[in-house]
């Protein structure tokens, strides 16, 4: 049987891009000979961006359009994605291009060869600053010290996944998604390809430096505790200190009945416990927040629409 392959693009506010979108995708998928399909995901647009992926799905039938009820998020409409796919193999694209949809050839065949993932990692970021690299490359650092599972430095969610590893991403309920760490957390055989990343020549990225540190947050809180660990570490230290550093002015005034420092030492004193209280109740409180999200159980997306192709339908 010739195997099915479904390529997974969440959308928000992506009017410029679409044509060209579907003009350069369309080609390379048929040249796989493979049994194929595109879910699409509207997160909420609020331009004709599902109007025209209406218009889209009534000239390629094998489209499925999920469209939710408002915007939640690119996490989120990458878990529907994947929720929705029933082919042997899935691809998750953005719709902007700058992950090359050219690569997909490459990826089918390293499944071809056995891997249930192919990981498509960036050798050069063309359109990002310095200090965004930077960050970037700080964040991955971080979180691989911190983490027991790797997030592979400089990939994002451009990948090939095989059903197995979609069923296994699927068990993983948590509300709060960080989808790098999500498609990394299951393992597997994996592939990593490496390509240059060329610079955003349609759209507005719709994400800003808030955005962004949310995320790396999420990722940091969501799949480790260490931060909670730190948080105990550095209480202790703080209390060591604090011992020591009385002891110090007992003796001290002991041996040579100089009053105890005033005024500035005692503010600096003050202000570095209260810093470090506030840090610890911080760091609780993200992962206080996270519990309560979970016990709520809401669910991750609501879909308004649902047409499906005929990939899907059959399934």
């Amino acid at each position: 049987m010739t195997s099915s392959l479904s390529i997974i693009t969440p959308m928000h506010n992506e009017s410029e891009v679409i044509s060209t979108f579907f003009e350069t995708l369309i080609p390379i998928l048929d040249k796989t000979k493979l049994i194929w399909e595109i879910i699409l995901i509207d997160d909420g647009s609020t331009d004709d961006t599902y109007q025209q992926l209406c218009s889209w799905k009534n000239k390629v039938p094998n489209i499925t359009l999920i469209k939710f009820s408002r915007n939640f998020g690119k996490e989120a409409a990458l878990t529907a994605g994947l929720d929705h796919c029933h082919s042997d193999a899935a691809i998750i694209l953005d719709a902007d291009l700058q992950d090359p949809p050219e690569l997909i050839p490459e990826m089918v065949s390293k499944w071809n060869e056995g891997f249930d993932v192919v990981l498509a990692s960036r050798n050069q970021r063309e359109d990002e600053t310095a200090a965004k690299r930077a960050t970037a490359s700080l964040f991955y650092w971080l979180i691989n010290r911190i983490s027991t599972s790797p997030v592979p430095k400089n990939t994002g969610d451009f990948r090939l996944i095989t059903q197995k590893a979609i069923s296994a991403i699927r068990s993983l309920p948590e509300r709060v998604r960080f989808m790098k760490g999500i498609l990394s957390w299951p393992g597997f055989n994996t592939y990593t390809i490496y390509y240059n990343r060329p610079g955003r020549t349609l759209g507005k990225t719709s994400w800003n430096l808030a955005k962004l540190t949310r995320l790396a947050l999420d990722g940091i809180f969501s799949f480790s505790d260490v931060p909670l660990k730190l948080v105990t570490f550095l209480g202790i230290i703080t209390a060591l200190s604090s011992f020591i550093y009385a002891i110090f002015i007992i003796v001290d005034t002991l041996i040579t009945g100089i009053d105890v420092p005033g005024h500035a030492s005692l503010m600096t004193v003050i202000l570095f416990l209260g810093g470090v209280q506030l840090i610890g109740t911080g760091i609780v409180g993200e992962y206080i927040g996270r519990i309560y999200l979970e016990t709520k159980q809401r669910p991750i997306y609501i879909v308004d629409q649902l047409i499906s192709s005929e990939l899907n339908d059959d399934a």
